[in-house]
């Protein structure tokens, strides 16, 4: 009874340490047609229900908008987010770099980090001198991705006692790519390769060129059903019933968000909050992402629409709902192992009336509208 007990705990244990998952991306500068670094992060996460809100700290302090799960009321953790002096930040767990026997519950203090790194950082480096001094052990194990207004990024690969940093100004076509493991971790370890391996084929033509936007970011890849170990487009074949199994868009994503900075500014210069205001963007797609709509966030007091917010019972936002509620018809049986099946034609059909179909073109029109105002053009 005791090993049947045991190997139970061992089977949920196993079978839950993947939904926690992530895809991300940092692009440089010189990878952005607008000269802009982006911060990309298309999140998995069991925590389904999610919100965007700003958050006015105490003097001293920066003030910020980000990502948080809809449960959050005191908006203590950040999942990902932008604050006034154009420092931003997010992670992806990874499973191959904990080397202790820190106990879970001492673990995922990973929200927490990013809320004092907010509030507190202004450059890339600010971030890894917070990373010293934090008392050990860190409770964390992750890749945190950040930017600032200089023009600066770069991953710290993070567990309780110690990170490895990988600068983007070191990349291979100004992108650096992480879902769930650790370059600097134990090989052979964790999640997300072939994820990775997704996102890096689709990237691949428009790194190229130079020409990485976040729409790329949002409605290509957080939109596509490629398979890099099948070579295989599966929006593009027969199958209306296709199992969800290593793309990008998994059952429990709840968000993709494309934090777009400012063109760098010099290294005498000091960033303001109205260069922030004006020229940051955090483009926001609540919920499963092949059915989300893209909205422009801002960091400004009224720089989050409303639908974003947690203004509904138990902190649910209404744009957040309502893709929810789309989700349900893409993922339409609910007995045994059904949320393992998409229903494809819920996406793409021959009439032309699937989700990613009829939302691209709209988000495609907010971002032109979005990036005009602030080009002002």
């Amino acid at each position: 009874m005791i090993k049947r007990l045991i190997l139970t705990v061992c089977l949920l244990t196993a079978a839950l340490i993947p939904a926690v998952g992530c895809t991300s991306a940092i692009i440089g500068a010189e990878a952005n047609p607008y000269g802009r670094p982006i911060l990309w992060k298309h999140r998995d996460t069991s925590a389904i229900d999610n919100k965007v809100e700003y958050v006015a700290t105490r003097p001293g302090e920066h003030s910020y908008v980000a990502l948080f799960n809809a449960a959050d009321k005191k908006l203590q953790e950040a999942w990902m987010g932008m604050n006034d002096a154009g420092f931003a930040i997010m992670n992806t767990a990874s499973y191959n770099l904990k080397d202790d026997k820190v106990s879970n519950k001492q673990m995922d203090k990973e929200g927490f980090v990013m809320t004092k790194a907010l509030k507190n950082c202004i450059t890339v480096d600010d971030f890894e001198e917070l990373l010293k001094k934090l008392p050990r052990p860190m409770g964390v194990e992750a890749n945190f991705g950040v930017i600032d207004a200089y023009g600066n990024g770069a991953y710290f690969e993070t567990n309780n006692h110690s990170f490895t940093r990988f600068d983007l100004k070191d990349a291979e076509n100004h992108i650096l790519v992480r879902t769930n493991y650790s370059k600097s971790g134990r090989p052979n370890e964790g999640f997300g390769f072939v994820r990775e391996a997704n996102a890096c084929h689709l990237l691949a033509p428009y790194a190229e060129k130079g020409e990485v936007t976040p729409e790329i970011l949002t409605e290509t890849l957080s939109r596509s059903f490629w398979h890099d170990m099948k070579q295989r487009d599966y929006s593009e074949g027969p199958d209306r019933w296709v199992i969800d199994q290593d793309f990008i868009p998994r059952f429990k994503s709840t968000a993709t968000i494309a934090i777009e900075g400012c063109k760098p500014i010099s290294p005498e210069a000091k960033p303001s909050k109205e260069m922030v205001e004006k020229e940051y963007i955090m483009w926001t797609g609540l919920g499963y992402p092949p059915c989300s709509e893209i909205m422009a966030v801002r960091c400004t007091p009224d720089g989050v629409d409303k639908s974003l917010q947690g203004t509904l019972p138990n902190g649910h936002s209404v744009l957040g709902d309502e893709v929810k509620a789309r989700r349900a018809k893409v993922f339409p049986i609910t007995k045994g192992n059904g949320d393992k099946y998409i229903d494809m034609t819920q996406l793409f059909n021959e009439e032309g009336t699937g989700y990613v179909q009829t939302l691209v073109p709209r988000n495609l029109e907010t971002y032109r509208k979005e990036r005009a105002v602030r080009d002002g053009k």
